[in-house]
């Protein structure tokens, strides 16, 4: 990928190589938890297993095992929700809306309003 940059009066040329090293690893994900400080984004990235019966008390127990956290900079959380933003709506325009199961139909469009989404557990209740 080759990308002009103008500085002031200058125009300086750079080309940008990506590469993917062999000791690089892929993680699938259910979910992310996370949150941010002045000075960067933490995203938790995980997966549910639910332990086969109840515990004594008669609960499920189901164990979130974190599987990686990426911490990125304010101006690369903000570049990242772009880039996932203009991704979805360019997936939903090739395969129609995405479904969430088990959502009530009350539910806010406004994350902020559905901050509790993050603790839902995918198809186990």
């Amino acid at each position: 990928m080759s990308t002009d940059v103008i500085t002031g009066k200058r125009q300086k040329k750079f080309r940008i190589e990506f590469y993917k090293p062999e000791d690089c690893r892929q993680v699938y994900s259910i979910g992310a938890v996370g949150g941010h400080s002045p000075y960067d984004f933490r995203i938790g990235f995980y997966n549910d297993n639910p332990r086969p019966g109840t515990d004594e008390n008669g609960v499920q127990v189901i164990q979130r095992k974190l599987e990686t956290e990426v911490i990125l900079s304010p101006l690369a959380a903000l570049e990242l929700s772009r880039w996932l933003n203009h991704h979805l709506k360019e997936y939903e325009a090739m395969f129609g809306p995405i479904q969430q199961p088990n959502k009530s139909e009350h539910i806010s469009e406004s994350p902020a309003d559905n901050s509790r989404e993050n603790s839902d557990i995918q198809g186990y209740i």
